[in-house]
């Protein structure tokens, strides 16, 4: 039976509102049924005790953020190689394709390109944690300096001290600074 109008189905005589547990005899009211934790549920009792993530929620967090942010940056260079490189006499049809062609190349190749390092550091940082049972921020900078060094480790090992050394001291700033925004700015 369609409801037309503005009326009340549970007000009409003729209708009844579908209830899928009424044969189950449930002791339970039926309300309580729907009422979500707002806390996260832990299977073992010793996961409730870390205030941190999982190693999967990293991975996925860290690649998705990398991913995310890279194909911005992508997207924008692109944009800007697009219009340097418009020419005197394109439609503006043409100068849209270029722009859209070019973010989009960029932005892609971009955000690939620094997912992986997300992946890697996300990997290296669960790493660390689960080997030293501690998530501070020296965690994070080892972490940074392993994918650091790991993602220019083929270029030969003065190119790996250096990207490993910035790595940890990006790693370290990115840390320092969330600390203190937390400490210092009031949400």
């Amino acid at each position: 039976m369609a409801h037309h109008g503005g009326s009340n189905p549970e007000s009409e005589p003729n209708t009844r509102l579908y209830n899928p547990y009424q044969d189950l005899n449930l002791q339970v009211p039926i309300n309580n049924l729907y009422k979500l934790p707002t806390s996260p549920e832990f299977l073992f009792a010793e996961e409730s005790l870390h205030q941190r993530r999982s190693w999967g929620e990293n991975l996925t967090f860290y690649t998705g953020s990398a991913y995310l942010g890279g194909s911005i940056s992508g997207a924008a260079v692109g944009l800007f190689s697009a219009l340097r490189n418009f020419e005197q006499g394109d439609t503006l049809k043409l100068k849209i394709n270029r722009i859209l062609n070019s973010s989009g190349h960029t932005g892609r190749s971009w955000g690939n390109r620094i997912g992986v390092v997300g992946l890697i550091y996300a990997g290296m940082e669960s790493g660390v944690v689960a080997v030293t049972d501690r998530d501070d921020v020296w965690s994070s900078v080892a972490a940074g300096l392993a994918t650091g060094a790991l993602c220019r480790a083929a270029r030969g090992v003065r190119s790996a001290a250096v990207a490993g050394a910035l790595g940890g001291l990006a790693a370290g700033t990115v840390v320092a600074g969330k600390q203190v925004l937390k400490r210092y700015v009031p949400i």
